[in-house]
């Protein structure tokens, strides 16, 4: 068990999104890749995507990957210890602390590591996977105690070819930074989303971009979420005592219409946005956000994406606000501002309308 140098098999348990686009990318890497699913059609469907080959009873994986439903990660990776007593085990779930303590009294749970790719999509499936799904994202991987080097550098290697970046962390802090960076904004967009359900057709007719930017991630799988947000509660709880208590400012400064208190709680939630790292983990950059309206034709967007890249300017961020009532699109194109002069001379030189 001295080895460190991941060569494979991999084995991959669960061929959801995460694990048929973890398959692509190790193959990408020319591993070999066996796969295992309760579900026959999900093997046959990542199998025919080239993600590997069905898992056999004789098969001797270097490693295997968890990457089941989060209620059923710790089973699992026992299950794992237990068939492949020579194997590295990691999982790929959202929640860090539950399973290390569900296997704590396991012979094998020195050959465990957790992780966590910080990288997903709102489809769900082995159709909806990709090779480049985790390509330049954070993948957290979570040692528990007495967990052995050479198994932490084989799912750093994991990681690694497939194009992930590895942040370390405890499984402690890793479950309060996902609280508060994933579950608990999926829990507040699903609230603010729910308002939303009984709305009148009137009402529901001034929907704008803002309110599509805040309930985008609220159309995810709600079993799937419940779990992830239930295998995380005391982190998860103590950030909604938090915003109870902002909630309970707000309100007071609304009803008791204190336009002070309402501003300070609004400049923290714009601090609160420049905390959030930029592009490459880097502090974020002053853009400028050049407007542009866009007709809606097939092949619109393309041409206007093919002339912003003639003008040689890099697009750090891209938002499409479409509202039903309207014939045109606007789209959004982030750049620095000194930049902003030059892309816009070139696509109002190409019949674009633009504005800042």
């Amino acid at each position: 068990m001295a080895e460190s140098v991941l060569t494979g098999p991999v084995e991959i348990v669960g061929t959801g999104l995460i694990g048929t686009s973890l398959a692509l990318a190790l193959r990408r890497s020319g591993l070999e890749v066996l796969l295992e699913d309760l579900d026959p059609d999900n093997v046959r469907t990542a199998t025919g995507l080239g993600a590997g080959r069905a898992a056999r009873p004789e098969d001797s994986p270097q490693l295997v990957v968890v990457a089941v439903p989060p209620a059923h990660v710790a089973d699992a990776v026992r299950a794992a210890l237990d068939a492949h007593p020579d194997a590295w085990v990691t999982d790929v779930g959202s929640v860090k602390e539950a399973p290390l303590r569900a296997i704590a009294d396991h012979p094998g749970r020195d050959r465990y590591v957790g992780s966590h790719p910080m990288a997903g999509s709102e489809r769900s499936g082995p159709l909806a996977a990709s090779a480049a799904l985790f390509d330049g994202r954070p993948w957290a991987v979570t040692s528990g105690p007495g967990a052995r080097a050479a198994a932490v550098r084989a799912v750093e290697q994991m990681i690694d070819l497939c194009g992930g970046v590895v942040v370390r962390l405890s499984p402690y802090e890793h479950d309060r930074a996902v609280a508060r960076t994933s579950h608990v904004p999926h829990l507040i967009s699903s609230l603010v989303a729910g308002t939303l359900a009984g709305a009148s057709a009137d009402h529901l007719a001034l929907s704008g971009q803002g309110v599509r930017d805040v309930t985008r991630v609220a159309g995810g799988d709600p079993e799937l979420y419940s779990q992830i947000i239930s295998g995380n509660a005391p982190a998860v709880a103590a950030l909604l005592v938090e915003l109870r208590d902002r909630l309970d400012l707000a309100l007071d400064a609304v009803s008791g219409g204190d336009r002070v208190g309402l501003s300070s709680l609004l400049a923290h939630g714009v601090a609160g946005t420049r905390a959030i790292p930029g592009k490459h983990g880097g502090p974020l950059q002053t853009t400028v956000a050049v407007r542009v309206a866009v007709p809606d034709h097939p092949g619109e967007l393309a041409r206007l994406f093919a002339d912003a890249g003639d003008s040689g300017v890099n697009i750090e961020d891209v938002r499409i606000d479409h509202d039903p009532g309207r014939l045109v699109g606007l789209v959004e194109l982030d750049v620095t501002a000194e930049h902003s002069d030059e892309l816009i001379g070139v696509l109002e030189s190409r019949g674009w309308v633009t504005h800042r």
